[in-house]
C-alpha cells in the first residue's frame, strides 16, 4: 500500500500557480525527504495533503484513502508550528489535549513514554511558556506521534536543536520506521536527509524535478567521477607506458607517487585503470571515489 499518492495535484491563487501538477508516490515504511529552496512550494503541498487547504485540481490519497477525508486524519500525525503551542499548558497537558481531539485519548503512562522518546521526560509538568525553542520543537514531534499515527509529517524536525538532541531525534525517526510508520520530512540540513531518508524528492518552482534514492540521484547528476588510487611502487620500465595510457583513460590526470588522481566519465573505467596498474606489476592498495553529496545535487537545481 502507498502511504501517499498524488495525481496532477495543483494549487493556484488567482493567476499565480504555486503547485504545478505533481505526481508523487510515497511507499509505506519510507523515510521520505522533501527538499526545496524557500518558496519552492513545499509547505503548500504538505498543507494540501494534511487538509489545511484544498487543491485547485488533481487528486491525492493518504494510506489508500482518497482525500480530503476526516477519518484518515486520525491516522496521520503532523508536527505543529511551535508558535501554535499554548504557553499556559504543560507538555503533559498538551499531549492529553491533542490526543483527545484525535479521538484516541492517551493515558498518563503513554504520554510519559512519548515525552521520553523525544527527550522531554524531565519537563512533563513545565509550562510551555518557559520552554526553549529546541524544547518546543521536541514537543511538536511528541504531538505528532502521541496518537500512534501510521503516517507522520515532520517539518524541519531538528532545526534549532543541539547536536545531542539531533542524534536523539534521528534515533527516534529510525525507530518509528522500524515500527512500520511512514515519515515524510522536510529539512534544510542536507546531510541529515542524506543520512536518514530512504527516498528523496527535490522540488523547484512548484514541481518535483527529481525523485529517487540517494544512489539514483547521484547517478542522475554525476557527469564525472574523481578517482584517487594508491598503489605500490611501479617499475621504472612500466612508468612511461602507464602514464601514456592513463592520459587516454580520463582527464585531470595527476600522478604523485604513490597516488594516481584522475577524472573519468564512467565508473567502469575505474576497473580498467586498476587492471592497467596491476599489469604494470604493482598492487592497488586503496581506491577513493569522490561522489556528489546531496548538497552538490541540490545546488545544481
Amino acid at each position: 500500500m502507498n502511504a501517499i499518492q498524488t495525481k496532477q495535484l495543483a494549487k493556484s491563487y488567482g493567476s499565480v500557480s504555486i503547485i504545478r501538477g505533481i505526481d508523487l508516490i510515497v511507499k509505506k515504511g519510507e523515510i521520505f525527504g522533501f527538499l526545496g529552496r524557500n518558496g519552492a512550494g513545499k509547505s503548500t503541498f504538505i498543507n494540501m495533503l494534511t487538509g489545511i487547504i484544498h487543491p485547485s485540481s488533481g487528486t491525492y490519497s493518504l494510506l489508500g484513502v482518497e482525500g480530503p477525508n476526516n477519518q484518515v486524519k486520525k491516522r496521520i500525525g503532523v508536527m505543529p508550528d511551535y508558535s501554535t503551542l499554548y504557553g499556559s499548558l504543560t507538555a503533559m497537558e498538551h499531549l492529553k489535549f491533542l490526543s483527545a481531539l484525535s479521538g484516541k485519548q492517551a493515558g498518563q503512562e503513554w504520554c510519559r513514554e512519548v515525552l521520553t522518546l523525544v527527550g522531554l521526560e524531565a519537563h512533563a509538568r513545565k509550562k510551555v511558556a518557559k520552554f526553549s525553542f529546541g524544547m518546543k520543537k521536541k514537543l511538536g514531534i511528541a504531538l505528532a506521534i502521541i496518537h500512534d499515527p501510521e503516517l507522520i509529517f515532520l517539518d524541519e524536525p531538528t532545526s534549532g536543536l543541539d547536536a545531542e538532541s539531533v542524534l536523539h531525534i534521528h534515533k527516534l525517526i529510525r525507530a518509528l520506521q522500524k515500527r512500520g510508520k511512514t515519515v515524510f520530512m522536510t529539512s534544510h540540513n542536507l546531510a541529515e536527509v542524506e543520512k536518514l531518508c530512504t527516498q528523496i524528492a527535490i522540488m523547484k518552482d512548484g514541481q518535483i524535478v527529481n525523485c529517487g534514492t540517494m544512489d539514483e540521484l547521484r547517478a542522475f547528476y554525476r557527469s564525472t567521477i574523481k578517482v584517487k588510487i594508491k598503489h605500490s611502487p611501479i617499475p621504472v620500465s612500466e612508468q612511461v607506458k602507464l602514464h601514456k595510457w592513463l592520459e587516454s583513460a580520463g582527464t585531470d590526470l595527476e600522478i604523485k607517487d604513490p597516488y594516481v588522481m584522475i577524472t573519468v566519465k564512467d565508473e567502469r573505467k575505474i576497473a580498467e585503470i586498476i587492471r592497467a596498474i596491476q599489469q604494470c606489476r604493482a598492487d592497488v592498495l586503496r581506491v577513493g571515489v569522490d561522489e556528489p553529496s546531496l548538497e552538490d545535487i541540490f545546488l545544481e537545481e
